[in-house]
């Protein structure tokens, strides 16, 4: 039996949400599959994790033992982790940033003890990670706005193995923009089929 965490990054209600959607088929197959894994869900809507932001006003804190340090602890005890990750003005939420930067702590989720020049040692190795990403435009609109790839990057350089990301891109233009969120995510259904069997 395994642990998977599902973290929401996502502002959207979860009906009207087309990253929810891409969550919901890739869980119910990831269940058929995995039927006594137990799944743990954080709403980062919900959390101080989601909603704290780095200051200097809270720099002395932030990594305490309520906030910081539950969640790397969370991370380091589960074996798997799926990210709901919308593009936002050209990055993942400020929630999703807010929870990165409470976990991504030296020390704890990477080292610079005995790396070569330039380079860290990711602490989350025993972690899997599947991303799972939207965006309003088509992909390759905005090179410089790769929420993917920041996401993709930051767990592999925690140490993570991350699964190919899964993006539904283009949701906001003609012909996804008139659908529902089923209707859209029924273009990538085999896709997250395939991914959840694999995970």
């Amino acid at each position: 039996m395994s642990k998977l965490l599902v973290i929401n990054g996502s502002v959207i209600p979860s009906d009207k949400s087309n990253s929810h959607e891409m969550a919901r088929v890739f869980l119910e197959e990831y269940k058929k599959v995995n039927p006594n894994d137990e799944i743990i869900e954080l709403d980062l809507n919900k959390l101080v994790v989601g909603t704290n932001v780095l200051t200097t006003e809270t720099f002395s804190t932030y990594w305490g033992e309520e906030e910081g340090m539950k969640y790397i602890n969370q991370l380091k005890d589960v074996d798997k982790l799926l990210v709901i990750a919308p593009m936002y003005n050209f990055h993942v939420s400020g929630m999703l940033k807010n929870y990165i930067d409470h976990v991504a702590l030296a020390n704890q989720t990477f080292s610079y003890k005995y790396a070569t020049k330039g380079a860290s040692i990711g602490l989350l190795d025993k972690l899997k990670v599947q991303i799972l990403a939207t965006q309003g435009a088509p992909k390759g609109w905005y090179p410089w706005g790769d929420h993917v790839a920041y996401l993709k990057g930051t767990w592999e350089f925690m140490g993570a193995k991350v699964a190919e990301p899964i993006l539904l891109a283009g949701v906001k233009v003609e012909p996804l923009s008139t659908q529902s969120p089923k209707e859209i995510v029924s273009s990538i259904t085999s896709d997250l089929i395939a991914a959840a069997k694999k995970f």
